[in-house]
């Protein structure tokens, strides 16, 4: 079975820049090639909600209006890794953040409902 790993969070002051990351593994006869990654962060007390997501063979991205322009997603199919580059972080970016895989090659989602594989997620802090 597929198997997401989130790392990269930590404490940063606002402005500053975390990059996460998210290693995936377990594949049988495929590939991170065939698998649209998504992030989702949950801050305390909220829902969580989507942030980021690019989709099998990294043809495609989209964002969240409240990150974009800030983060970047990317993809490195050779090291079955996923990044999320975090810049001008703000207090409001402060969650849990969840790396998650879509098998749905030709999905791009911002709906938690159709990832199916989800990692254990990792706690950023913005202080102000």
């Amino acid at each position: 079975e597929v198997q997401l790993q989130a790392s990269g969070g930590g404490l940063v002051q606002a402005g500053g820049s975390l990059r996460l990351s998210c290693a995936v593994s377990g594949f049988t006869f495929d590939t991170l090639d065939d698998y649209a990654i998504g992030w989702f962060r949950q801050a305390p007390g909220k829902e969580r909600e989507f942030v980021a997501a690019i989709s099998a063979f990294g043809g495609n991205i989209f964002y969240s209006d409240s990150v974009k322009g800030r983060f970047t997603i990317s993809r490195d199919n050779s090291k079955n890794t996923v990044s999320l580059q975090m810049n001008n972080l703000k207090p409001e970016d402060t969650a849990v953040y969840y790396c998650a895989a879509d098998p749905d090659t030709l999905a791009l989602s911002d709906y938690e409902g159709e990832y199916d594989y989800w990692g254990q997620g990792t706690l950023v802090t913005v202080s102000s």
